[in-house]
C-alpha cells in the first residue's frame, strides 16, 4: 500500500524530513522495551541524514534519552514527551518548556492501577506517565475510569490521552507540532520545508504544522499502511536520491 495521490512532497533535496517513532519507524511492541531497531534501518537513517544535509529528525511521545538510544544519536535532533523536551543538535543539553508535573499521588494512584490489573505497565516521564494495557487489554476502560477523574481536577494543565493500548498524562501546553516548528526555527532545519511522516492522532498536530509551513504531513494509516512499508520507502529514498512515487 503506497498512496501519495494527490500530494505534492518537496523537491528531496530541499527537505526537512521529521517522523515519529513508535507505529511509524518502529512497529508497535508488547512492552515499549521490546521494540526491535534493526542495522538496516538505521543505516538508512544515517544515509538520509547526510542525503538532507543533516535535517533529520524524530518527534515521539517516548523521552529524547530512549529515542536516542534506540536510534543511536543519529537523528540531529529530537524532540521528545510530546515537545516537552529537545534536543536541538547533537549532544546538546536538552531544553524543556516550563510545565507542571504530574502531583506524587497520581503516581500512587497509577501503581495502585497496575498491581490490580496484571500485565499492565507504568512508564514514567519527566512530567507525566503512561500506563500500557497491551498485555492486559480487558483493563484499559477500568485504567481510564482510575485516571479521569484525578485529570479532570486539573483540567486546564494537564490531559488524558489516548495512545497505542494506553493512557497517557502528560501536561498541556506543548504538542507534537510546537515541536516541529521549534524544530524548523534551527540549523540545519531552517529554510527547508517539513515533510513529517506519523501514525497516531497525537501526530495530527505535526501533520498540520509541516503543512502550514509549505510542506507536507504524510499519515501512515492513510499512505503506507504499516511502519514497514514507511522503512521500505525510506530506503527507496536512500537508493534513488528522490522521493518514490
Amino acid at each position: 500500500m503506497l498512496d501519495l495521490t494527490g500530494l505534492a512532497l518537496p523537491p528531496f533535496a530541499a527537505t526537512a524530513l521529521l517522523l515519529d517513532l513508535d507505529g511509524t519507524l518502529l512497529d508497535i511492541a508488547p512492552t515499549p522495551d521490546s521494540v526491535v531497531v534493526t542495522p538496516e534501518l538505521l543505516a538508512t537513517l544515517a544515509a538520509l541524514r547526510h542525503l538532507l544535509g543533516g535535517a533529520l529528525a524524530v518527534i515521539s511521545g517516548r523521552s529524547v534519552e530512549q529515542v536516542d538510544g534506540f536510534l543511536r544519536g543519529i537523528p540531529s535532533a529530537v524532540s521528545g514527551e510530546h515537545g516537552g523536551a529537545l534536543r536541538p543538535t547533537a549532544n546538546a543539553a536538552i531544553e524543556r518548556p516550563d510545565l507542571p508535573a504530574a502531583p506524587p499521588a497520581w503516581l500512587a494512584v497509577a501503581q495502585a492501577l497496575i498491581a490490580a490489573h496484571p500485565g499492565s505497565l507504568l512508564e514514567r516521564k519527566a512530567r507525566g506517565f503512561v500506563l500500557h494495557y497491551r498485555l492486559a487489554p480487558e483493563s484499559g476502560l477500568a485504567i481510564h475510569a482510575g485516571l479521569a477523574p484525578l485529570v479532570a481536577t486539573r483540567a486546564t494543565e494537564f490531559l488524558l490521552m489516548a495512545a497505542h493500548m494506553a493512557w497517557e498524562v502528560r501536561p498541556l501546553g506543548t504538542d507534537k507540532g510546537s515541536a516541529l516548528r521549534r524544530i524548523m526555527g534551527r540549523a540545519p532545519f531552517v529554510g527547508r520545508l517539513p515533510v513529517f511522516i506519523g501514525d497516531d492522532v497525537t501526530d495530527r498536530d505535526a501533520m498540520a504544522a509541516a503543512t502550514a509551513l509549505g510542506g507536507v504531513g504524510l499519515f501512515v494509516p492513510e499512505i503506507f499502511g504499516s511502519a514497514a512499508a514507511v522503512r521500505a520507502w525510506l530506503a527507496r529514498a536512500v537508493r534513488d536520491g528522490e522521493w518514490p512515487g
